[in-house]
C-alpha cells in the first residue's frame, strides 16, 4: 500500500488532500510512523525523531495514528487478496506476498492479476496500491518499490539479474548503512557489481553469512515460498516518553496501559500468549528485557501482573524511564484449562468482562472504557507531551 496510515487520514480528511500529512507526533521523544508523498518531498521519512520531522516540514499535519481504522482497511485490502489466491503471506497492514500460480486459469497471468487486484483495492478503500510482478519474492518486494505510488512494475521470467543490475547494493534485503559501506570499500557500489563476483569470493570477502546472502539475492535466486499460514510470533506495544518517567505511580499505571492494548489485540486476533516480556530502556539507552512463561493468557490484568513483577525486579528507581513495552509471545490459538486463585474472579467472569470493555471500544472508541488505576498520560497508540 503507498504511504498507508497517511494515505488514510488524507481519504476520511478531503481537506487535508495534497498537503504534507505525518503520522505521529512532533515531540523529542516521537516519531514519523509514515508520511504522505507530499510530507516526502521535504525529506520526512518513517522512523525518523518527530520534532525533526516538525523542522523540515513546520506547515505538516501531525496526526495521532488510529491503528483500529487501518486494522479495518487492511482486512478490506486482504479480503481483495483472497478473491485472487488463498495464498497470502501478510508482512504487516500494509504489505503482503501473493502467490498467483495457481490462478492463471481463473484470472490470467501475473500481470493481469496484479491490474485487477489494484483496481479493485481502489474501488474497495479509495486507496492505491503498487504491485511487483516477479518469479520470487525477493525481486517481486523490489519491484514493487521502484514506481511508487500507484506502481506496477513486471519481471519477466529470466530478467532477473538484469533487472537488478543497476541498482545500488542498498536494495539488497539486510543491506543497512554499515554493511552499505562495507560493500562499496570493496567496490560493490550496484547489484552488478555483486554479480559478477562469486559466491566463492563473496563468502571470503564478507563471511560464511552474509556473503551467500549477498550472492542469492544479488543473482535473484530467491527460492523461499509464499507462506500462507504465517502468523506472528508475538504481539507487543511500547511507549517513548516525551520527558523521563520517575513516578512509580505514572509507570505502573503507563504499564497497565500497555497490557491493556496487548490483550485487546490478542482477543481480537483469538490468540492466547504464553510469554510475557517486559522491555525497558533508560534515559541512556540502556536497554532491559526480561520474560516469564505464564498459563496460556488473553487477559489484560493477568499480563499486567506478570509485566509489574518483572518491572519491580528490574527497575533502578533512581534512574528515569525513558520506553516502556509490553510484549505477549509464545502465542497459541486455545488457552489450557489452568486452576484458577481461590480469591481472583471466576475465568468465565473475567471473561465476560473482557468481552464486554472490548464491546463497549469497539462501538464507542478505544478510551472509552479501561481498567481501574489507569492514569492516562498518553493516546491509546502512542505519548502526548503536556
Amino acid at each position: 500500500m503507498d504511504a498507508f496510515y497517511a494515505a488514510i487520514e488524507q481519504r476520511d480528511h478531503p481537506e487535508w488532500r495534497g498537503k504534507p500529512v505525518i503520522v505521529g507526533g512532533s515531540g523529542s521523544r516521537q516519531v514519523v510512523s509514515t508520511c504522505s508523498y507530499e510530507a516526502r518531498k521535504f525529506g520526512v521519512h518513517s522512523a525518523m525523531p518527530g520534532v525533526r520531522a516538525k523542522q523540515l516540514c513546520p506547515q505538516g499535519i501531525f496526526v495521532v495514528p488510529r491503528m483500529e481504522v487501518y486494522e479495518q482497511v487492511s482486512a478490506q485490502v486482504r479480503e481483495v487478496f483472497e478473491r485472487f489466491t488463498d495464498q497470502v503471506e501478510p508482512l504487516s497492514l500494509d504489505e503482503a506476498f501473493l502467490d498467483v500460480t495457481g490462478s492463471r486459469a481463473l484470472f490470467g497471468d501475473g500481470p493481469a492479476i496484479a491490474a485487477r487486484i489494484k483496481a479493485e483495492v481502489r474501488e474497495r478503500t479509495q486507496l492505491t496500491v503498487s504491485v511487483g510482478v516477479a518469479t520470487s519474492k525477493y525481486v517481486a518486494k523490489v519491484a514493487s518499490d521502484l514506481r511508487k505510488p500507484d506502481g506496477l512494475v513486471v519481471v519477466e521470467p529470466g530478467d532477473e539479474r538484469s533487472f537488478l543490475a543497476p541498482l545500488p547494493v542498498a536494495k539488497l534485503w539486510g543491506v543497512g548503512p554499515v554493511t552499505q559501506q562495507q560493500l562499496e570499500r570493496a567496490g560493490l557500489r550496484t547489484i552488478g557489481d555483486v554479480q559478477g563476483r562469486s559466491e566463492a569470493e563473496l563468502r571470503q570477502a564478507f563471511g560464511d553469512s552474509l556473503g551467500p546472502h549477498l550472492y542469492v539475492l544479488g543473482n535473484g535466486l530467491d527460492p523461499r515460498e509464499v507462506e500462507p499460514d504465517r502468523q506472528a510470533k508475538s504481539i507487543g506495544h511500547e511507549l517513548t516518553f516525551a520527558d523521563d518517567l520517575r513516578d512509580p505511580d505514572q509507570v505502573h499505571s503507563i504499564l497497565l496501559q500497555l497490557a491493556e492494548m496487548v490483550g485487546r489485540r490478542l482477543r481480537r486476533g483469538g490468540l492466547y500468549g504464553t510469554v510475557v516480556r517486559l522491555k525497558l530502556r533508560y534515559g541512556d539507552f540502556t536497554t532491559m528485557v526480561r520474560q516469564q512463561k505464564v498459563a496460556a493468557t488473553a487477559d489484560d490484568l493477568e499480563l499486567y501482573r506478570v509485566a509489574r513483577t518483572l518491572l519491580t525486579a528490574v527497575w533502578d528507581r533512581g534512574r528515569g524511564v525513558r520506553l516502556l513495552g509490553v510484549t505477549a509471545a509464545g502465542l497459541c490459538e486455545r488457552a489450557a484449562p489452568a486452576q484458577g486463585s481461590l480469591f481472583a474472579p471466576a475465568p468465565k467472569n473475567r471473561d465476560r468482562l473482557l468481552q464486554a470493555m472490548d464491546a463497549i471500544r469497539d462501538r464507542h472508541g478505544e478510551d472509552s472504557v479501561r481498567h481501574g488505576g489507569e492514569r492516562r498520560r498518553t493516546t491509546p497508540w502512542g505519548p502526548t507531551e503536556e
